[in-house]
């Protein structure tokens, strides 16, 4: 039986997926904790340092076991996945000249893949989530921190339904 695998990037983006985007520039895409993928899809391009793919399986399905080879890549820029396992995130979202662009709210169950521009986050409840990116870290050459928006200011679009 073979598997159906989707290799199409997002654009159209289906119930569970929202894109944050600035122009043609992908921000950030937001996996809600109710996206139900078609068999196995990659939510991503082949290109993208960080992959990300949403699978369903039947009971009883197996992936084979394997092992992944040694492949060298350069990887220019760091890419985060957020993980939220359980409270409540607002992810603000900046342009790379540090202008403020918009805010999301995330729930338990929810992911996002920070793929360009700047970020940070409140905690609107207590919040259990994980952060996924690409090592080594650099350090101090990581990252640059800078005053976010106030709160007045904050814009919350998207919606947490999907």
């Amino acid at each position: 039986m073979s598997e159906s695998v989707s290799n199409k990037p997002i654009g159209g983006s289906p119930r569970g997926l929202e894109e944050v985007r600035s122009g043609s520039t992908l921000l950030a895409l937001i996996v809600r904790r109710d996206f139900t993928p078609a068999g196995i899809q990659f939510l991503t391009t082949d290109d993208y340092p960080q992959q990300i793919a949403g699978m369903v399986h039947p009971k009883g399905h197996r992936i084979p076991a394997h092992v992944h080879n040694t492949v060298h890549r350069e990887i220019e820029t760091t890419m985060e996945t957020i993980v939220v396992r359980s409270g409540r995130l607002r992810v603000d979202f900046y342009l790379d000249d540090r202008s403020y662009l918009e805010s999301r709210i995330l729930e338990g169950g929810d992911v996002v893949l920070l793929a360009a521009g700047g970020h940070g986050f409140e905690c609107l409840e207590a919040t259990d989530m994980l952060e996924i990116k690409q090592g080594p870290y650099a350090g101090s050459v990581d990252k640059v921190r800078f005053e976010g928006v106030e709160r007045e200011a904050v814009l919350v679009k998207g919606s947490i339904d999907g």
